[in-house]
């Protein structure tokens, strides 16, 4: 003993830490000095004969560091001097030579602590080692200086360690990563845990998140790792526009996620992989219109959350290419002339093949029509038919000359003059019918999906804003002609040299003597903004070009920083122009100078 206490020491460098510490090491006798210099160097026969010949060793001694035994052959990798002070029951601070071994990955280390009796309950593997008695410090340093939080678990040490086989072993004996409450969680654990220390609280969460986030934990730990990795990132980068403190770091873990996905796209080597990471579970669908097709779940709720990387990523376009000319894999193949009269085929025949569609939808050609490209071209025919009802009926009243006749009945001498402005053409019958199938049609895109998620789209707002603005212009049309058809009646039935009443009267003047509710006023200037919201509908097609999409996109955000723009000169507009007033109000009515007179 008195050998190997004159043997020189390798001289350890001390870091900060040590002042915090309250082992200093003129407390410990030559023997324990000894004992964990021969743990740290893995003198295994000398650490076995002190074990054994030495029943008053305190093999919990430390040093000034804070470091037992345990933790320096942690530290040092010496696996068999770890084994034999494990047989020690009552051996301290298991959980923090746990967090070293993980933190080292060394994974033969942490298997041998996790045999012993005190990580029998899974549970011990899910808290944190701060919550244990065998833990005496708020922090734990290892040789190097790194040290562990107090809200630092095993199994979210290892996932932020990417160590995918500790973060198996750690599954397996039941340890789990607690997902964090919400931000504004109002229950009594979190309201004490801000009450306490709030940057604690909001360190703890992010530890949870990058443990959450971990490629190691979405893998071993979730069914369905892409969902699980794209909630979480949306779930990330909501949590960055709320704590904005710590908002570049839960951008970094959303990116974080997203790259997992992506990369899962990367190692894809045939169209089975792709599928199985685009679509869902079709097998267990029990309805017969998703079962067993593609459904495209994974990737609708990474176009919902924004996950642009995986969207277009090239793997993932090649198979939506494959889907979208389903049922005509050679037509994106052939040059532009033969798509040009395909899709004016459609356009021309569009009644008829809505009608073949309609009575036989599972017949090749309804089987045809289904497809996503006829489909698209068959859902942007129509809208144009629709446009070029809206250009004719406006020609059709510039030219003062109707094409199509009318409803009513011919002019007669008694006719009210209403009566004729109030009728409808056969040009606003078609577009009244257009209106009502696109309603059914919006009333099944709401029945397929909740209500919440129809109107988070802005497309679907639009069009809702559109037809409800034509069916209560048509609606007050409606009205108009009815009040215009009752002021004629009364007319036919009473002699024609009677004095008329003059809310019947009313119907017999022109326009300019109109009052402004008048309903055919209210649905001329309905009819107006609707057409005008029609035509702006065309940007919804547009983005389907490669052309015309990124324009359209960039006068979007363009107009967006305008806006922003316009709040600030407006605020500077305002302070100047109060400025001003407040100078010169006092030359009010001066008319020797005509610059002070407004």
């Amino acid at each position: 003993m008195a050998h190997a206490a004159a043997k020189p020491r390798r001289q350890t460098v001390r870091r900060a830490g040590y002042l915090f510490q309250a082992h200093p090491c003129s407390c410990l006798s030559i023997t324990e000095e000894v004992f964990l210099e021969a743990a740290e160097y893995g003198n295994i026969p000398e650490v076995r004969r002190m074990l054994e010949e030495l029943p008053d060793l305190n093999i919990n001694c430390v040093n000034y560091m804070g470091q037992n035994a345990l933790q320096l052959a942690v530290a040092s990798e010496h696996l068999e001097v770890v084994k034999l002070l494990l047989k020690k029951k009552e051996l301290a601070k298991v959980g923090d030579a746990l967090l070293l071994a993980i933190s080292k990955g060394y994974i033969r280390i942490v298997e041998a602590i996790l045999s012993h009796e005190a990580f029998t309950d899974g549970q011990r593997l899910t808290n944190s080692p701060s919550l244990e008695e065998t833990r005496d410090d708020f922090f734990s340093y290892d040789e190097d200086g790194t040290r562990f939080s107090y809200d630092i678990t095993p199994i979210i040490l290892a996932s932020q360690c990417c160590e995918f086989e500790i973060v198996h072993m750690l599954l397996l004996r039941g340890a789990h990563i607690e997902r964090p409450h919400d931000y504004f969680c109002q229950c009594r654990a979190c309201i004490e845990q801000q009450r306490r220390d709030s940057f604690c609280h909001s360190q703890s969460r992010i530890s949870a998140y990058k443990g959450l986030a971990s490629p190691a934990y979405l893998c071993l730990s979730s069914q369905d790792p892409v969902m699980t990795a794209l909630e979480l990132s949306h779930e990330l980068a909501v949590l960055a526009n709320t704590e904005k403190e710590f908002k570049n770091d839960y951008k970094k873990l959303s990116m974080q996620c997203k790259d997992f996905v992506v990369g899962l796209l990367d190692l894809c080597r045939n169209t089975e992989e792709v599928e199985a990471i685009l679509n869902g579970d079709t097998e267990s669908c029990t309805d017969p219109e998703i079962s067993g097709r593609p459904n495209l779940i994974r990737l609708k709720l990474a176009i919902k959350y924004e996950v642009k990387e995986f969207v277009a990523h090239p793997n993932c376009q090649q198979h939506l290419r494959s889907i979208w000319y389903e049922n005509l894999s050679g037509l994106h193949q052939q040059t532009v002339a033969v798509k040009i009269l395909l899709v004016l085929g459609v356009a021309v025949g569009l009644p008829v093949l809505a009608f073949i569609y309609w009575i036989a939808p599972s017949s090749k050609l309804g089987k045809l029509m289904r497809g996503p490209f006829l489909k698209f071209v068959a859902h942007a025919a129509s809208f144009v038919i629709f446009l070029c009802l809206l250009v004719l009926n406006a020609a059709d009243r510039f030219a003062g000359t109707s094409l199509l006749p009318n409803m009513t009945i011919h002019d007669y001498p008694s006719q009210v003059f209403r009566m004729k402005t109030t009728r409808f053409t056969w040009m606003e019958i078609l577009i009244i019918f257009w209106v009502i199938g696109k309603i059914w049609e919006e009333c099944k895109d709401i029945w397929s999906q909740n209500l919440q998620e129809y109107f988070s789209e802005p497309w679907n707002l639009l069009d809702f804003s559109i037809l409800a603005i034509f069916m209560t212009s048509f609606i007050a049309r409606l009205m108009a002609f009815w009040h215009a058809h009752s002021a004629q009646r009364y007319i036919d039935e009473h002699p024609p040299n009677m004095t008329l009443p003059s809310e019947v009267q009313y119907f017999q003047l022109a326009r300019i003597h109109w009052v402004p509710s008048d309903p055919q006023l209210i649905s001329e200037g309905l009819y107006a903004i609707a057409v005008v919201l029609s035509f702006s509908r065309i940007a919804y097609i547009l983005p389907a070009n490669e052309r015309f999409g990124p324009l359209q996109i960039s006068l979007g955000r363009t107009m967006k920083d305008i806006f922003q723009f316009m709040v600030i000169f407006i605020t500077v507009f305002v302070a100047f122009m109060v400025g001003m007033f407040d100078l010169y109000s006092y030359y009010l009515g001066a008319k020797h100078n005509v610059a002070f007179t407004t």
